[in-house]
């Protein structure tokens, strides 16, 4: 136990966070059993971290952060350990990477009804179905998705300052004067491109290449969240990787999942579970049409965000498409996004049409909002395109 103390000291007081993260106001703490997913890359276990150092002392032993990559619990089970920390004091346990023990759910249950007094904060893969297969668990976890960095909490890095998050409707209807407080404090198309190219996985502040440390991170999403998680065979690696390259090159509008599987080698419906997997891995998001939705087909597959794109077509970038996807992941997570029809780009929520525009439209259509690229203020229905990157 107490060399797990040491490297909860160690780690707690050089974690590197220098930005204030959206969801950590967003979760209710009092609650017993705390599921934090995300995907590889985010800054899940700085999150822990974070949270360890804003609310106890680093000599405070009520508080105590875990790998379950150590291979002490190779014969340690997680309700024995926590029992032995509960035991000793302790109240709030941090577990990073919970899905390394192939019981953890079941685990946790025990945790959940062996030691009332003890809080659990767990962090796992996005591919993890915490709830829907893990039904020992519904009832109990508190689940929550934690995102790579908005475009205001990059700014916000970048700057020093405290600019707030604001909703779609503040957006859509008074984007005007929320674009001109924050042109006021900086220019955001100063750094926009910047944020495109490599602002959304916090490791970009580390002091290496952040390309190909994106590669090595995307590697190690398809190997190990998808194919440990999703117990898939290892020679199946080369299909997922080659796929994930295939959706990234072809641009078309709907993807030919006939042709898909004849590349690949496999099976239509192996496809389109394959995308899912890479969907759940935050690689893809799979786009409908109005009114659609699984098992339908997807109308449209797009980079879960635009530095994905940087990271596998470095030379082959459109701007249109990078803009769209910088638009699409914004919205992704809080609000549903359809792809349109001939009018409109995508349609939010059911009722909100919106363009991706790089240069103003010669005539507005009626009941369309533009989003903008390279403009700091708007103008009635045209919405500088940054701005959607302040919803959370």
């Amino acid at each position: 136990m107490e060399s797990f103390f040491r490297t909860h000291a160690y780690l707690v007081e050089h974690v590197n966070a220098p930005v204030h993260r959206a969801l950590m106001d967003e979760i209710n703490w009092h609650d017993r059993l705390i599921g934090i997913k995300g995907s590889r890359g985010v800054g899940k276990t700085s999150f822990l971290l974070t949270y360890a150092r804003n609310n106890f002392k680093v000599e405070d032993r009520k508080c105590l952060y875990i790998n379950m990559n150590n291979f002490y619990f190779q014969g340690k089970s997680i309700s024995e350990f926590a029992r032995e920390f509960y035991d000793c004091g302790g109240r709030v346990l941090l577990i990073d990477q919970v899905f390394k023990d192939p019981n953890w759910s079941h685990e946790l249950r025990k945790c959940y009804d062996e030691v009332p007094g003890l809080h659990i904060v767990f962090t796992g893969s996005s591919v993890m179905r915490l709830k829907e297969e893990n039904p020992e668990l519904n009832g109990i976890v508190k689940s929550y998705n934690l995102r790579g960095f908005s475009f205001r909490e990059y700014l916000n890095m970048k700057t020093g300052l405290s600019l707030k998050s604001h909703s779609l409707e503040e957006v859509m209807t008074r984007h005007g004067q929320i674009a001109a407080d924050i042109c006021r404090q900086v220019n955001p198309l100063d750094h926009f491109q910047a944020y495109i190219h490599h602002g959304y996985y916090p490791f970009f502040l580390e002091h290496r290449n952040f390309s190909e440390n994106l590669v090595k991170t995307m590697n190690m999403m398809i190997e190990v969240d998808i194919l440990l998680i999703k117990q898939i065979e290892l020679k199946y690696l080369s299909k997922i990787k080659k796929l994930l390259y295939l959706l990234a090159v072809d641009r078309t509008q709907v993807p030919n999942i006939s042709q898909l599987a004849t590349d690949i080698q496999t099976s239509r419906a192996t496809v389109t579970n394959y995308i899912k997997y890479l969907a759940d891995a935050r690689l893809v998001n799979i786009l409908y049409r109005l009114g659609e939705s699984s098992p339908k087909k997807p109308a449209r597959v797009m980079m879960h965000n635009p530095n994905l794109i940087h990271a596998i077509l470095p030379h082959q970038v459109e701007r249109q498409e990078e803009l769209e996807t910088f638009f699409q992941n914004a919205l992704w997570g809080r609000h549903v996004v359809n792809v349109g029809d001939r009018t409109c780009d995508f349609v939010v929520d059911g009722k909100h049409r919106f363009r991706i525009m790089t240069e103003a439209p010669k005539r507005q259509l009626s009941g369309i909002y533009y989003a903008m690229d390279g403009i700091r203020r708007g103008d009635e229905r045209q919405i500088p395109l940054w701005l959607f990157g302040f919803l959370y």
